[in-house]
């Protein structure tokens, strides 16, 4: 990814320079500070494309947190004071009937469309700070792997029938609370009001909105990034999709939103996820 000026998504044709096959696009969710990030930037440090140049990475990070919509000078001054719910769907500061999205939905769909198409797209850049979107933008390029990851990646159907693959971070409440509470501090916000915001908005708007959309996982990952069991079955099955050793997926549905990949059989790779099964990853060293 690279910085660019410019203001919404834009899209421009499949690089000439590097033609490969549609990406296969995994979806990445979990609670707040679950660990995401961490785990979508282990994935990729195991790969080695964290050393790889922007352009020619073969998988490519992307968060939702990008797609939050701008707000109006109402909603940023009560984001300010911690009055607005961010993990919302709405955005609401009470949870009132859905009339409105927290996030820019119509802008998330037609980015990823373009990026499971093959373009370089640009894609906003949002600062949690001054709550607003910046002016910049971030390019991302063609890959054959994209890690979407979010709160909400799953609770749209329209954007979670685009994934080939969805993985679920299981982490502990507390553990999510302390690392909240560290990443707000650090953000410059207010113990008070991160912990106010945490039991009024966070807390029930995972357990309302979040959460039930973990029956969507193919793939649920306890203890997040330190589970390096499931870390590394998920490695070595996208090791498996860059190197061209899994059959081919296909696009499905008569609309073209329904993305669907058909995995070789059981048996035949290993350690490797199998399409259909959820799968419950847990190290068989935990203590009981």
């Amino acid at each position: 990814m690279a910085s660019a000026g410019g203001g919404d998504c834009a899209a421009s044709a499949p690089d000439a320079d590097r033609p490969h096959q549609r990406p296969f696009l995994i979806g990445v969710s979990g609670g707040t500070a679950s660990g995401k990030s961490t785990v979508c930037e282990k994935i990729m440090e195991l790969l080695g494309q964290n050393e790889v140049d922007h352009r020619q990475r073969k998988l490519v990070i992307l968060s939702q947190d990008r797609f939050y919509k701008v707000l109006t000078a109402e909603q940023k001054a009560k984001a300010l004071k911690g009055q607005y719910n961010f993990d919302h769907p709405a955005g609401l500061a009470c949870f009132c009937p859905i009339s409105a999205d927290a996030f820019d939905n119509d802008l998330m769909h037609r980015t990823l469309k373009n990026i499971v198409e093959g373009k370089t797209v640009e894609v906003p850049t949002y600062d949690f700070v001054t709550h607003s979107r910046l002016p910049e933008t971030t390019v991302v390029y063609p890959a054959d792997v994209v890690l979407f990851e979010g709160i909400l990646v799953f609770y749209s159907q329209e954007i979670r029938d685009m994934f080939h693959l969805r993985l679920f971070v299981d982490t502990d409440s507390d553990v999510r609370l302390s690392r909240r509470v560290l990443r707000d501090v650090h953000r410059g916000r207010d113990l008070e009001q991160i912990l106010t915001q945490y039991t009024t908005f966070v807390k029930p708007a995972f357990e309302e909105f979040c959460l039930p959309t973990k029956k969507y996982a193919d793939v649920i990952i306890p203890r997040g990034v330190d589970n390096m069991v499931a870390i590394n079955l998920i490695v070595q099955h996208i090791q498996d999709i860059l190197n061209g050793d899994i059959c081919k997926w296909h696009r499905g549905g008569s609309n073209g939103r329904s993305y669907k990949r058909t995995f070789s059989e059981p048996g035949d790779h290993p350690g490797v996820l199998t399409s259909g099964k959820r799968s419950h990853l847990e190290s068989s060293s935990r203590p009981h």
